[in-house]
């Protein structure tokens, strides 16, 4: 086909995906049909097709249709490959936004504790990627401690072949790759050093993930496949306060076993995305709790193990899924009854029910923790994140029923309004979309309690406590401990 023909019925899926009804039905399976067939010559359709998939996969019209979907989405790597053999540009398959295709790998300095995962659950699928290291020198430091002799050559000698140390005593031959050598090395360190170390060195790891750690082969089990035969909630049906007055959810412990598996699927969901959340990477296999909140909707909720929980603020961390297909995650950091609030829809998922999701999500943490009150760090609504400017956070927040909490943003956002209500066509700039992200937002259920946290940071604290110690422990840590 050629490829005016591919984009035009890329477009027309994407427009249909989010329409429901027998007719459109029956045309979302003839272009998937369409598509299923033709060979793809550049990697930017090849993504469209990908993503609208998974969005398909997640929110389908019919059982027929999810049959497409599931029949399609495991020839991505061949795909992929035909691109390669082509020689064709495959950078677009690099972007973050969409990383984690099969038939792709991710690279990046991943700290110790997802490399060291990493390393005993896809052992076969992790190298060390030397064409991105840039600074051997930092090698010197550490290695020595490793390999016999390295002193001789890291210390008085300049040009030193760290790679060629590190493959010499790496025993390949054994059946011990590099990575896995120097990964035992580390293990025989104190515990307290080896994140420490090992981070500090900013070694590059590329992960070829198998079929079923791709976005397209992660997938929980389900019992019932919720189909979407109406129109999807809209933000604008949504009211937060109904959201989390309404009853919660009942919660389910998970079993530790279960409770890995869950982790070991926020991980691996997340490092395909060149993410890391706290809350995966430390999370305790036995404060792993699962829920449903309708429309196929599951959350698992998760804690973090206690030797690694923060001095004064709870952590909490959810990763979402819809018909099984894991959709974002959320982080909560609460102190009585505030919970600062992160909250992140994946790329392929964000037409959908976004506002329900996120209403449902607060729902849980309310009820679980007891939280009033959810505030937004300046990064979620846009600060030195364009992202977060281009998709109009704040006013995905705002029309929740968030406020800025500083009084001349607050006064720039009603004069914002004020414009909207007079002239329906207006949109804020990005310029302004950039101030009004300068300052946190909060929800507050409690009315009685408006502006009590308004000028709170949890850092004001930190800062306290170290001009303290300066002033009266001579700046030693441990005597004010």
């Amino acid at each position: 086909m050629p490829a005016k023909t591919i984009n035009r019925l890329l477009d027309q899926l994407d427009e249909l995906k989010r329409e429901f009804g027998g007719r459109q039905a029956q045309r979302v399976e003839e272009i998937l049909s369409r598509l299923a067939r033709h060979k793809f010559r550049d990697a930017k359709s090849l993504i469209r097709f990908h993503e609208v998939l998974l969005f398909i996969r997640a929110y389908p019209q019919t059982a027929g249709i999810l049959c497409q979907v599931e029949k399609t989405l495991p020839s991505f790597g061949d795909r992929v490959k035909n691109l390669r053999d082509m020689d064709a540009d495959l950078s677009p398959l690099d972007n973050p936004e969409v990383s984690g295709i099969s038939g792709t790998s991710v690279t990046d300095t991943f700290t110790y504790n997802i490399v060291r995962w990493l390393w005993k659950r896809h052992p076969a699928q992790v190298k060390f990627d030397w064409d991105w290291f840039e600074d051997e020198n930092r090698l010197a430091a550490t290695w020595p401690r490793f390999m016999p002799l390295l002193e001789e050559d890291a210390f008085v000698e300049a040009n030193v072949p760290y790679v060629e140390w590190l493959r010499a005593g790496s025993i390949k031959g054994r059946g011990v790759n590099e990575l896995a050598w120097l990964m035992q090395r580390f293990e025989s360190l104190p515990l307290t050093e080896r994140a420490e170390l090992y981070d500090s060195l900013r070694l590059y790891v590329r992960w070829t993930p198998s079929y079923k750690a791709t976005r397209a082969g992660m997938k929980l089990p389900v019992r019932a496949v919720y189909y979407h035969r109406q129109p999807l909630i809209q933000r604008r049906d949504v009211s937060l306060r109904d959201e989390l007055e309404s009853p919660p959810p009942a919660l389910k412990r998970l079993s530790p076993r279960k409770g890995q598996a869950i982790l070991d699927m926020t991980r691996e969901t997340s490092t395909v995305r060149y993410r890391e959340l706290y809350g995966f990477t430390h999370g305790d296999v036995k404060r792993v709790f699962q829920t449903s909140v309708g429309r196929g909707v599951e959350l698992f909720m998760i804690g973090v193990s206690p030797g690694l929980r923060l001095p004064l603020r709870a952590y909490h961390a959810a990763m979402i899924f819809k018909n099984g297909v894991p959709l974002g995650y959320f982080e909560g950091l609460s102190l009585f009854e505030r919970m600062e609030s992160g909250f992140n829809l994946y790329y392929s998922f964000r037409d959908g029910e976004t506002a329900w999701i996120y209403g449902r999500t607060l729902n849980i943490f309310r009820h679980l923790l007891g939280v009033t009150a959810f505030s937004l760090d300046r990064y979620q609504i846009g600060y030195e994140n364009e992202e977060g400017i281009e998709s109009g956070a704040f006013w995905f927040y705002r029309k929740l029923g968030f406020r800025p909490t500083r009084p001349e943003l607050l006064e720039l956002t009603l004069a914002e309004e004020r414009k909207m209500s007079r002239r329906p066509s207006y949109r804020t700039s990005k310029a302004v979309l950039r101030r009004l992200a300068g300052g946190p937002m909060i929800f507050e259920l409690d009315e009685s309690t408006v502006g009590d946290w308004d000028r709170f940071q949890v850092r004001s604290i930190g800062l306290a406590v170290q001009r303290r110690m300066a002033a009266q422990f001579g700046g030693d840590a441990e005597r004010i401990r």
